[in-house]
């Protein structure tokens, strides 16, 4: 009898092994009709088996157009993850092709990506998708969709600016050491205005024109090309008369692209750059689609190799965030204005706004070159327009500083412009926060000097959930000086910074029956500048105080923060910041912990600045004064009903809740640290 079991169990095992040896071996078989490569059986340990098969089974993501109108249906973008070898990219390019074929399906690759990242666009059936997302090596899918140029022509007639106020433009220079990679429609590189300025290069990749009788005119196919060369560097009508442009036909002759084609222009630019490196050098992109992933993602690249890149917000008054190439947080985002310097408007649309513009620049009604003929000139808006005033500047800018980074040039071109110019009332009020309200101007001097330079950057609005966050980050090259937080209904739990490695990120804490927070980081440039977060979770005997500071005497507190783990964050536990002892602390009350940002920045020196609330207002302002800088921003107050601190420019802002007692804004403001005789000089001004 036992050994009846036993012949039973050997068989039972025999049997198991063979299954197993036929699944690996189809499995090798099913690679090697593909071009992969064969996987011996056995090669896989018993207890691997299940793992092996679902890595096979596994799903890359796959992301599409928000906007339906916008897609380009079976045309897709495989982006390939990091590590993938040039080789494995060929081969996972065979694998689809073949597969596809299998099931009697057509494959057509468009473009392989070799330099921007690893990757390939593919025109294929939708029905294809299931099996490409499922090959190796794919870390993401994403439909390609269209963009379009962000300019609408002034069809009500020509403004011709009046010759004696073209004399008043007198630039400190005219960008000559810059050059500008356009990205647009075709330029007719003849006409008066830019004649021996734009170089046109081979580089073309634009989808077909709508309509079959469409008729492809010379004048239609390079208008807004055109047009924008001339507002960068053109004789008469360009910012920076000097700079060197040089264009790329990413745009069709109605003015619309795609998203490959313009990845493609990207990286031609890139490898340009590796047989030819140049710098400074701007890539002007004035055109926008939905949301774009890898677009972002391929923008995000070329920041790092050194390129200044600048980018229209859009014409569909309308949140930047939701569009690419502007919704890229490394990108140089312009709004459009018009001579009124009021947010441009584009019959029943206009200019685009929110946290993801960085700046506002003339839109509306730009004369410039027209390629009607050699001689004429047109009128049009448009964010397009918008962002080649902010590229002309920029090419001055690093005219005079080639060494400056993109977070640096954005900082100088924040630091620069005109503030509160624009009648926020225009906005959408869920908005009006959150759209930085400043127009670009030259600044007075180009030549860079050492100041320190902050910005704000805020989140998007968490969601209502007791444990939601909201999470803002700063720019490479930024430090995170403090952080702060705004509630909707000022149920929250505070905010703190975390870092992860180096990457320092600000976080706010809703709370229950809270209506969402923001988290606001600021963001600043300071040389050599090493900020880090000193943390107080126990209470002084007796009174329930805490208090936390910076403990080398290298090191400025540059920002206060506060959160609770589990309670509320009121007024009288909100962290605030004194000059006991001649040096500033963050002090808190209650349960929560109270966090100090210390920054190692010897050439420093900060001051606190605090302005109480006047008959108990909702809104209390703490300016720093002339020659400062705003680096940290909290109210102090003993109500409940604090919705939040945050900073706007160089001033500090605390929002109470309509019937409270108001609040404190209680600044933090640094400045380059003077020597005596510049004390001496400052205190009689």
């Amino acid at each position: 009898m036992g050994s009846r079991r036993g012949l039973r169990a050997s068989r039972l095992l025999l049997l198991v092994g063979a299954l197993a040896w036929l699944a690996l071996a189809a499995a090798a078989h099913y690679d090697a009709d593909e071009g992969g490569d064969l996987i011996p059986p056995f090669a896989l340990e018993e207890e691997n088996l299940t793992e092996f098969w679902r890595h096979r089974s596994a799903s890359a993501a796959f992301y599409r157009s928000n906007k339906e109108a916008w897609r380009l249906s079976g045309h897709y973008i495989v982006v390939l993850k990091e590590e993938t070898l040039k080789s494995q990219t060929s081969q996972t390019v065979k694998r689809l092709q073949a597969r596809a074929a299998k099931r009697g399906y057509m494959t057509k690759i468009l473009h392989i990506f070799e330099e921007l990242f690893q990757g390939f666009v593919v025109k294929m059936s939708s029905d294809v998708l299931h099996m490409a997302l499922k090959l190796p090596h794919v870390d993401y899918i994403e439909e390609d969709s269209y963009v379009f140029a962000q300019s609408i022509p002034w069809n009500l007639g020509r403004i011709v600016p009046e010759q004696d106020e073209l004399n008043e433009y007198n630039p400190p220079n005219t960008g000559e050491l810059v050059e500008v990679y356009l990205l647009d429609t075709g330029v007719q590189s003849t006409h008066r205005e830019i004649e021996g300025r734009v170089f046109v290069t081979e580089f073309e990749n634009v989808p077909d024109e709508d309509g079959t009788r469409f008729h492809r005119q010379a004048s239609k196919c390079d208008s807004h090309g055109t047009h924008m060369a001339g507002v960068v560097s053109g004789r008469d009508a360009g910012v920076a008369k000097g700079a060197n442009v040089r264009s790329l036909r990413v745009l069709n002759c109605q003015g619309k692209g795609t998203v490959s084609g313009t990845l493609i222009g990207l990286e031609f630019i890139k490898r340009t750059l590796a047989v030819q490196p140049y710098s400074p050098l701007v890539v002007l992109l004035p055109l926008a689609g939905s949301y774009s992933r890898i677009l972002n993602a391929a923008c995000r690249l070329m920041v790092q190799m050194g390129v200044v890149m600048i980018a229209a917000a859009g014409n569909y008054k309308d949140d930047a965030c939701l569009y690419s190439p502007a919704a890229e947080p490394e990108v140089i985002t312009v709004g459009a204005t018009n001579a009124q310097d009021q947010p441009a408007s584009m019959g029943t649309l206009g200019t685009n706004f929110g946290r993801c513009v960085d700046v506002f620049a003339p839109g509306d009604d730009i004369i410039g070159p027209s390629s009607d003929c050699s001689t004429c000139f047109t009128s049009q808006s448009g964010t397009s327009q918008a962002a080649a005033h902010i590229a002309g500047i920029a090419a001055m800018i690093l005219n005079a500083n080639p060494a400056l980074s993109i977070s640096e040039l954005r900082q100088r071109l924040i630091h620069f412009s005109v503030k509160n110019l624009m009648n926020e009332a225009w906005f959408p009020e869920d908005q009006r926060l959150l759209t930085p309200n400043r127009v670009a101007g030259l600044p007075s001097k180009l030549v860079a000097e050492e100041q320190l330079y902050c910005r704000s950057v805020w989140s998007s609005l968490s969601d209502s959930t007791s444990a939601a966050t909201a999470v803002a980050q700063c720019n490479s090259n930024e430090d995170m000086f403090s952080c702060s937080s705004l509630s909707k209904n000022g149920k929250q739990r505070g905010e703190h910074i975390e870092d992860y490695g180096g990457r320092k990120e600000c976080v706010a804490h809703n709370r229950f029956r809270g209506q969402g927070v923001y988290a606001i980081a600021r963001c600043c440039i300071w040389p050599k500048a090493d900020c880090q977060v000193n943390s107080h979770s126990q209470t002084t005997e007796g009174i329930a105080m805490k208090s936390v500071s910076c403990t080398k005497d290298s090191h400025v507190l540059t920002g206060c923060s506060t959160h609770s783990l589990a309670g509320d964050i009121n007024g009288n536990i909100r962290a605030v910041q004194r000059a006991d002892s001649g040096r500033a602390h963050c002090v808190g009350q209650g349960d929560a912990m109270v966090h100090a940002s210390c920054c190692h920045a010897p050439s420093l020196e900060c001051k606190v600045q605090e302005q109480p609330p006047l008959e108990y207002p909702t809104k209390v302002m703490e300016t720093c004064d002339d020659g400062w800088t705003l680096t940290g921003c909290n109210a102090q107050s003993h109500s409940p009903n604090i919705l939040g601190a945050y900073s706007v420019d160089n001033t500090c802002i605390v929002i109470s809740q309509p019937g409270s007692k108001g609040a404190t804004a209680v600044a933090i403001c640094c400045r380059k640290r003077l020597l005596e005789d510049e004390k001496q000089s400052s205190s009689y001004k």
